[in-house]
């Protein structure tokens, strides 16, 4: 037996007075249209407000209502459908009220003041026989139906019973799981809304119907408690699985890091030995360079001294005073000459070439760094302390005891 619920036809006017209300909303203010509502030339509808919004925003220069000038009218455009609405000199004032519209408003604003039906007003109807109330149950088929399939219907030669009294006799039955299901959620139902009704048994075959399904129903709702029980205790297990999972990844993590971070060190600290050489190396090359710089720059500036010195002297006028300079010139120029600077750098002196560092083989080796499934972080920090403890041991121990 099928059966829907009474009250669908309600459920359908709620969604008509939705659509109405979409149809009352004003495309300026986004609101329900407030009285005096205009009607423009195209048919559109604004509120009276509105429409002088839009229009003195267009206008700027038009004169208000009410004003000692006579303005020759205006014009601005339906935000709708954009078609051009020209004014008098009324303006907005001058479009005509739409009446129709402003009582639906009315008609709508008392319908939606007005409660919905209660509960107590909701019945279950049968689907075949739509006016009809679900009222009587059918003890052989062990369904809810009407009256008239009892007479007309499908259950015309079935056995059937008034439906309160089975409702009674299946809520008696189900009344005695209330213990089992307090004892095994620790959930007091003395103050529940539950009564136990008293009733009559009308019939015999009512009774033992009633009484299979409380029974049946009981049953079931003892299984799911356990079956819900056994639930919770998995789903706590898993809940604690997923927090020592978290607890192992995040010191993995810490552990993951505190090793890169080692090996960081490491590399840092080569690089900064491996700095300080070539800045050595290169210190060395630049001060010997920068000597032969000095000593030559030193020997250039004799040399120019000695010509400047030689081109006066030739053009000295006296012969006993040129005679004199020429010779100890002479002497001069040719030490000048026979001094030996100190060797230039040898060719690819300045090469740095011998301070290049080969990573390629320590990069290959370092993508090669993975975990190791059978390894325990534990062990391995204990190894490392213990490596530790013993390299720093050893000195000590070979030291002797005496002076």
């Amino acid at each position: 037996m099928n059966f829907t619920v009474g009250f669908k036809p309600l459920l359908g006017d709620a969604h008509s007075m939705d659509n109405l209300e979409k149809q009352l909303i004003c495309p300026i203010c986004l609101e329900m249209f407030s009285k005096p509502v205009v009607i423009l030339p195209c048919q559109h509808n604004l509120c009276r407000k509105c429409a002088n919004d839009v229009f003195q925003a267009s206008n700027p220069l038009w004169q208000s209502r009410g004003s000692t000038t006579v303005s020759s009218g205006g014009r601005f455009r339906c935000p709708s459908c954009r078609h051009e609405v020209v004014l008098d000199r009324h303006g907005v004032y001058g479009l005509q009220r739409n009446l129709l519209v402003e009582n639906i408003i009315d008609i709508y604003k008392q319908e939606s003041s007005r409660p919905l039906h209660s509960k107590a007003e909701q019945h279950l109807m049968c689907e075949e026989h739509e006016d009809e109330k679900i009222n009587i149950y059918c003890l052989s088929c062990e369904v809810p139906t009407c009256s008239l399939c009892k007479v007309f219907g499908a259950h015309k030669d079935c056995e059937v019973a008034p439906l309160p009294t089975i409702y009674k006799r299946q809520k008696r039955q189900s009344l005695t799981l209330l213990p089992r299901l307090e004892e095994c959620h620790g959930v007091s139902l003395a103050h529940s809304n539950l009564k136990l009704p008293g009733s009559s048994d009308p019939t015999a075959s009512a009774s033992r119907a009633a009484g299979t399904t409380g029974i049946e129903l009981s049953d079931g709702i003892a299984m799911l408690v356990a079956g819900n029980d056994r639930v919770q205790a998995v789903i706590t297990q898993m809940e604690e699985v997923c927090q020592t999972i978290e607890d192992n990844s995040r010191r993995q993590k810490q552990l993951l890091n505190q090793r890169f971070e080692t090996l960081c060190a490491v590399l840092e600290e080569r690089k900064g030995e491996l700095l300080q050489a070539l800045a050595r190396e290169q210190e060395e090359k630049l001060q010997r360079v920068r000597g032969l710089i000095r000593q030559y720059g030193d020997h250039l500036e004799a040399s120019s001294k000695l010509v400047e010195s030689a081109i006066q002297s030739m053009e000295e006028p006296q012969m006993a005073l040129y005679l004199q300079q020429a010779k100890e010139l002479i002497n001069k120029v040719g030490a000048m000459s026979k001094v030996e600077l100190a060797g230039r750098p040898e060719p690819g002196y300045e090469s740095m070439d011998q301070f290049t560092v080969s990573v390629e083989h320590v990069a290959e080796m370092l993508r090669t760094i993975d975990f190791q499934p059978g390894a325990s972080g534990e062990e391995e920090d204990e190894e490392v302390a213990l490596d530790r403890d013993e390299g720093s041991a050893g000195p000590e121990e070979e030291r002797p005891d005496g002076p």
